[in-house]
């Protein structure tokens, strides 16, 4: 099962590059490449989820906060067979049902249009509290970055989560310490992000977001009764690629034939 993991979580990452390269424009391959092993443990293992039935009612959210990286949520969708590998061809061109950021269509596995920073996790809280007034059973999950993190709204709607009792929210953390502008702590130092989490009354994780048992084994827990939770998932931008690891300028950057074929390269070699 373990090896099996691995592979499909192989594939995907080679499925980024594909899409980017196949459309030849810039794309976000760093944080697409720090989130992938996190988002598919969530999708292969974790979501309750009817594949053949997308908008059961009943179905665990995904929301991706961190639009601008839906390039790997398109990867793992695929992965999990709810959209096909030919419906890539089309990313990033007009009428796309798979834009540079998500644009909601549900019977795709798209919960929430996102891309504008600190606003998905909004909507996120939002289903979660809908959720328990309508006393219906499912899970919320939403992915946030730490460079998303600067945006106030991030923190209000935390407060928000934590007076509601909202334990069937999970936000997940991606704290690959680089953002579009630079190094997150030369951008803006957030400090210690699991004391805030706490303070802010939130049940706080923290794992390595590279290390396929630590990531299940974070998501396989149940929140504590009446408390959200935030796993800090802690990431390299641009993950096994060294051309592109800890580098601000693969945030947003378009992929030659020559860095395609050397990316490929440095991934096969960690089979």
């Amino acid at each position: 099962m373990k090896e099996d993991l691995k592979n499909r979580i192989l594939s995907s990452k080679k499925r980024i590059l594909q899409i980017a390269y196949d459309c030849q424009k810039s794309v976000h391959l760093g944080g697409a490449m720090s989130i992938v092993d996190v988002l598919s443990v969530l999708y292969l293992k974790h979501l309750k989820y009817d594949f053949k039935n997308p908008t059961w009612e009943l179905r665990d959210r995904f929301i991706l906060s961190k639009g601008h990286c839906a390039v790997a949520l398109y990867a793992v969708l695929v992965e999990c067979g709810i959209v096909k590998q030919s419906e890539m061809d089309s990313f990033m061109s007009n009428d796309s049902a798979f834009c540079v950021h998500p644009v909601m269509n549900v019977n795709l596995g798209i919960e929430a249009s996102t891309g504008s920073l600190g606003q998905g996790v909004g909507l996120a809280v939002g289903i979660a509290k809908a959720a328990k007034i309508k006393q219906k059973d499912f899970h919320i999950y939403t992915l946030i970055g730490d460079g998303e993190s600067n945006e106030g709204s991030v923190w209000e709607v935390a407060m928000f989560a934590a007076h509601n009792k909202l334990d069937n929210l999970t936000i997940i953390l991606d704290k690959n310490s680089c953002q579009s502008d630079g190094f997150s702590h030369s951008v803006l130092d957030m400090g210690d992000m699991a004391r805030k989490w706490e303070s802010f009354g939130f049940y706080v994780e923290q794992i390595n977001g590279h290390n396929i048992e630590q990531i299940d084994k974070a998501l396989a827990k149940k929140n504590p009764q009446n408390m959200p939770r935030v796993i800090i998932s802690e990431s390299i931008k641009g993950n096994g690629i060294s051309f592109m690891e800890n580098k601000p300028e693969w945030h947003h950057n378009r992929l030659t034939k020559q860095f395609f074929e050397l990316a490929l390269q440095e991934l096969e070699v960690q089979k």
